[in-house]
């Protein structure tokens, strides 16, 4: 091969040094690229790892406003009758307070038993960061049903009768019992309540005995009748005695249980 030399004029290379010459040329070759191959992954690499620098301070959004309240009450039943129970139930959310009208405050949520009066509508408030809102539940209270109570007229003679009661004796006597001062204390308390009433005692017996004794046994019941009302409180003006013995008799049976019924202190009105 024949090279110039710039300096020394033409020379000629032997081949071998060509060849030689030509494998140092490419190894720099080689050695330049792995260098520049290199270089080129460390800058790489080095921008991987840098933090962008900041160009100017970055802008948040403003946060979100609070939440409205919602708000929701109901009543159970709604139309009732006086003296009946509702139940309110109310829920809310997004609530720091809660309010019913004619209750006060009560919690976010909950059921309360009310017995109105009158028609009522309730009103609930509810608040909290983001506002208020409020709900309502109307309860329809009818009046009470007016109960028409018949009108019975009984005469004077019937409500006598039906306060004024007679009285038993036992056999053979005109002594009071027990049982019979209770009910003569009651139509004593109703003689003295009703002052204009006058009234008449019969002295009844039943059928043993002769026609005279059981009169005189009679009178004396009579007597005996008269002498307690008067000392409950009667006027004695206001009564008058009868016998009437055997006469008269309420039961005509054959046995004490008639014969009881018989022997009384019975009494009517004076006409």
């Amino acid at each position: 091969m024949i090279f110039i030399d710039v300096l020394n004029g033409v020379r000629v290379i032997p081949k071998r040094d060509t060849y030689m010459q030509e494998g140092r040329s490419r190894q720099v070759k080689r050695g330049i690229f792995t260098i520049v191959v290199l270089l080129i992954a460390v800058v790489a690499f080095s921008g991987c790892n840098k933090k962008p620098l900041p160009t100017q301070a970055e802008v948040l959004p403003p946060p979100p406003p609070p939440a409205a309240p919602i708000a929701q009450l109901t009543a159970t039943p709604t139309v009732i009758s006086a003296g009946d129970q509702v139940q309110l139930t109310w829920r809310t959310m997004n609530a720091t307070s809660v309010i019913i009208d004619g209750i006060g405050s009560v919690p976010t949520a909950g059921v309360k038993t009310v017995t109105p009066t009158q028609s009522t509508t309730y009103h609930l408030v509810a608040r909290g960061e983001g506002g208020s809102a409020d709900a309502s539940a109307r309860v329809t209270v009818n009046a009470p049903v007016a109960v028409t109570v018949p009108v019975t007229t009984i005469t004077p003679e019937e409500e006598f009768k039906a306060n004024v009661q007679d009285i038993f004796f036992d056999y053979d006597t005109a002594d009071i019992r027990s049982d019979a001062q209770a009910t003569l204390q009651k139509d004593a308390n109703y003689l003295v309540s009703h002052p204009d009433i006058r009234v008449v005692i019969g002295g009844y017996c039943d059928e043993r005995g002769s026609n005279e004794y059981n009169l005189a046994l009679g009178q004396n019941r009579a007597d005996a009748t008269k002498s307690a009302l008067v000392e409950a409180g009667v006027a004695d003006g206001r009564i008058r005695v009868v016998s009437y013995g055997k006469e008269k008799p309420f039961c005509s049976d054959q046995n004490e249980q008639c014969w009881q019924l018989n022997r009384r202190g019975g009494f009517t009105m004076a006409r």
